[in-house]
């Protein structure tokens, strides 16, 4: 368990896909095409983290041009870039969680915690490109 040790910060994806507070539920659906893709980080143009969809949050029957971002939260799916991995490792496991954004103290976004299939550790950018590389160009 040697990948667990550390924090939140050492071991965040620094690049991941960030999405704009007008992003629709239509462009959500066509991001989580990917099966490798488990949440949309919604950011303001100043950095700031104001929600997280995960799949599930996006329904069959929402219009696909209304605005996604309310259909996520923060609470559960944020984690301190100072957080323990063991514990954050254990806590995401226990919620059934795969991904979980880190954040500053100010509320910007620092990056993204991606945990492995296997729960033995989390993700390393060359391993897991899909919720890295820009969807919109």
């Amino acid at each position: 368990m040697d990948e667990v040790l550390g924090t939140a910060g050492e071991a965040m994806l620094t690049t991941p896909v960030r999405h704009p507070p007008s992003a629709t539920v239509a462009e959500l659906r066509d991001f989580f095409r990917d099966d490798h893709v488990h949440a949309a980080l919604i950011v303001s143009p100043a950095g700031y983290l104001e929600a997280v969809v995960e799949r599930g949050d996006i329904a069959r029957g929402q219009a696909p041009d209304a605005t996604a971002a309310p259909l996520g939260q923060l609470a559960g799916r944020t984690v301190p870039a100072g957080a323990s991995l063991a514990e954050v490792s254990r806590a995401m496991t226990a919620a059934g969680q795969r991904r979980a954004a880190v954040t500053g103290a100010d509320g910007r976004l620092l990056g993204l915690l991606c945990l492995k299939a296997s729960r033995t550790g989390f993700c390393r950018s060359e391993e897991h490109t899909s919720e890295l590389q820009s969807h919109h160009d």
